[in-house]
């Protein structure tokens, strides 16, 4: 069962602007998973290990944020993944006729696997720890796959208590000098996200067309489907942050089961 879920960025700004609202909103996300005491946490990521036309869950028993441009050397992740946690997501995203691999790296041996992970999954794994399973969406399947396995990632959970992130950065065009360009659809698909996130809206992503996201270069929207199935409306949130202090938007937003 998911006992919290929560929207976090994965910026490098988080550990280089500490009383920016991003940093205060991740120290809150932070303060609100310990209470929920999760035994284990899904993190889905746009960064990850991506497998062509196929949804990939890292099955290693260790997670190993790998060096990238966007962390020092000192905040790079190290944890432990939940082998079991994962082996049942791929088999419940297959029981769903969702194309689902799991994956390792340098044995086939999840326990003696050690899995070099992106800063999209290391940077919320920072704040949120706990052992995980690291799930990377694919941007091939349509919007309904994506809903379909949040919703099958979440029967994979059993009686376990488990936490559910999409890590996700938003529109990646709000300045010129940005290493991709401005993009005017950035602020206007930012802007939306935010709506729906803080309306409790997220099934109306179901309706949009990708294209949209792509327009906005946007590294959110996929994931946002996976965590709206997984919550099938059965949660409450509340908006904690959204600034875009550079070329990309950032937000945090945290889910807690509603009582009845």
């Amino acid at each position: 069962m998911i006992v919290f879920a929560a929207i976090a960025p994965h910026g490098g700004l988080v550990y280089e602007q500490p009383d920016a609202p991003t940093r205060r909103g991740m120290d809150e996300l932070a303060r609100r998973f310990e209470a929920a005491r999760p035994d284990a946490v899904i993190v889905v990521t746009p960064h990850g290990t991506l497998v062509d036309d196929r949804f990939a869950v890292v099955r290693s028993g260790t997670l190993s944020e790998h060096v990238n441009p966007f962390v020092d050397a000192e905040k790079l992740y190290e944890g432990p993944g939940e082998p079991e946690l994962a082996d049942a997501c791929v088999r419940e995203l297959q029981e769903d006729g969702l194309p689902a691999v799991g994956i390792t790296f340098g044995t086939t041996v999840a326990g003696d696997s050690n899995m070099p992970i992106d800063w999209g999954a290391g940077i919320p794994l920072w704040f949120l720890r706990a052992p995980a399973v690291v799930v990377t969406p694919c941007r091939a399947l349509s919007n309904d796959e994506h809903v379909r396995a949040g919703a099958a990632l979440v029967r994979a959970t059993c009686r376990r208590r488990v936490a559910f992130v999409a890590s996700a950065d938003h529109g990646h065009g709000h300045a010129a000098d940005g290493p991709y360009g401005f993009a005017a659809e950035s602020k206007e698909y930012d802007d939306q996200v935010v709506e729906l996130i803080r309306g409790n809206r997220l099934g109306d992503l179901v309706a949009w067309d990708p294209a949209f996201a792509f327009a906005a270069k946007a590294d959110s929207f996929w994931q946002l489907l996976v965590l709206h199935g997984a919550l099938a409306g059965r949660f409450e949130v509340e908006l904690l942050s959204y600034e875009a202090p550079t070329y990309f938007g950032m937000a945090c937003a945290a889910f807690a089961p509603r009582e009845d």
